[in-house]
């Protein structure tokens, strides 16, 4: 690791930590309206510790940069919503083809990284490889940040931390994570010729698809696969529940590794046409936090303290789309506001600062957050990842793999269930509750 104070001045304006999107954002307009910032990270560039490529929302982007759709590193313009439910050979898929740009495919890291250097290129200074070892309190009020023996003087520290919230939890702000909040992806970059990508998945140049899969897949565990086709290569994995996978594993109903669950998930006879001939050539692992209020610290601000993007718990997870990226821009956007606010009203109190919350309450994220209350619950429940995937494309094989007589739906669905051995009941209340969560 680099040594901190050797590189830079010993104070700033604003030490913002960590290189995420949500950091990013914070720094570029920060720096844009005149603070002197500093931009910290522990890996090694901006994003580098970002192993993610899937779907981001634009409009949230473009709001901050509208020179986003001719300059950023956008792979694919999401035309094409896939969702469906697997169990054993059987696929059962919803599509919806959008009509406009409102999402696009990205490896983070190039975004990030391209966050980064609009952040230096308005007068921000960023510094990889540096690790930040407590945010400094004196008095009730944040003083600055420590790495190693080296201090830094902020008047303001813009914690974007991500899910590790070690900072957080030393200050008192954040509990240590409870592992049912927290999901383990694994992915795997498949590379493709950009052609072949359009044709088998039926796209036009340009457009990309954007697929998420609940069933056998995850052997039980709550979660689901995804894929996303990138300029010339295909994202694929897994996202599983840490807690309910430590469970199964203690239990022994979990006897493979999660590697062999992403090959079984690429090897899928449905699924492995599309990228047949294809290279792997990148896998890796990283945590995700489930979404949901009950991931939020107690304060997303104190003396001194902002607290954006997912340290702040602000990703939207429905089950049928992800937000985390835009999320963590809007996050950051509004703390800058506040910020500049607080500056030009004399301090950065916890009374001036306390706008940004109310920010945050105000904005699509909290009324998402809140209109998705308790999705969680619905995510731990493993009805969703075994049963229903079971019913569904039981239903299916008895409307479309009939010989002679083709039942009504509500013929095959009773004799799915009963064959499921799952009451109308059951299945009438657990829809009922992802009806009110979704």
């Amino acid at each position: 690791m680099r040594v901190l104070i050797a590189m830079v001045r010993d104070r700033f304006d604003i030490v913002i930590v960590g290189a995420g999107p949500a950091g990013c954002t914070a720094a570029y307009l920060l720096a844009k309206a005149g603070f002197s910032v500093l931009l910290v990270d522990r890996g090694r560039g901006a994003g580098s510790k970002l192993l993610w490529g899937g779907k981001a929302y634009a409009q949230p982007l473009r709001d901050i940069w509208p020179e986003l759709d001719r300059e950023a590193p956008i792979h694919r313009w999401v035309s094409r919503d896939r969702f469906s439910f697997v169990w054993g050979d059987r696929v059962l898929t919803l599509e919806y083809k959008l009509g406009r740009k409102v999402a696009f495919t990205v490896y983070l890291p190039e975004l990030v990284s391209w966050m980064a250097r609009k952040a230096e290129s308005v007068g921000a200074t960023f510094i990889d490889e540096v690790v930040i070892d407590e945010i400094i309190v004196r008095d009730g009020v944040v003083y600055g940040v420590r790495s190693g023996n080296d201090i830094i003087r902020a008047n303001v520290v813009v914690d974007a931390e991500g899910i590790n919230r070690m900072l957080l939890e030393k200050l008192g702000l954040a509990s240590k994570p409870n592992p049912y909040s927290l999901s383990l992806g694994v992915k795997e970059v498949l590379s493709l010729d950009s052609k072949l990508i359009e044709e088998r998945f039926n796209l036009d140049k340009g457009e990309g698809l954007a697929w998420l899969v609940a069933g056998d897949i995850t052997k039980g565990i709550p979660g689901g696969g995804f894929i996303y086709t990138m300029r010339d290569s295909i994202s694929i994995g897994l996202v599983l529940s840490i807690g309910h996978a430590a469970d199964m594993a203690e239990k022994g109903l979990l006897k493979e590794h999660v590697s062999s669950l992403v090959e079984s998930f690429r090897l899928h006879p449905y699924f492995r046409v599309y990228w047949r001939e294809a290279d792997i050539i990148e896998y890796g692992g990283r945590m995700a936090i489930e979404g949901g209020l009950s991931y939020m610290p107690k304060k997303l601000y104190t003396n001194g303290l902002l607290v954006v993007g997912d340290a702040a718990g602000l990703l939207v997870n429905t089950g049928y789309t992800i937000r985390g990226v835009d999320t963590a821009v809007t996050s950051a956007r509004l703390a800058a506001e506040t910020i500049v606010e607080a500056h030009n009203k004399g301090g950065f109190t916890e009374d001036n600062l306390r706008a940004y919350e109310e920010k945050i309450k105000r904005s699509y994220i909290y009324k998402e957050l809140v209109e998705h209350r308790g999705i969680e619950d619905v995510f731990r429940d493993q009805f969703f990842f075994t049963k229903f995937p079971a019913l569904a494309t039981r239903i299916g094989a008895k409307l479309f793999e009939s010989d002679y007589e083709e039942p009504s739906m509500l013929r095959a669905l009773l004799d799915s269930a009963r064959e499921e051995d799952i009451s109308i009941l059951r299945i009438i209340y657990k829809l009922g509750r992802v009806a009110r969560k979704l």
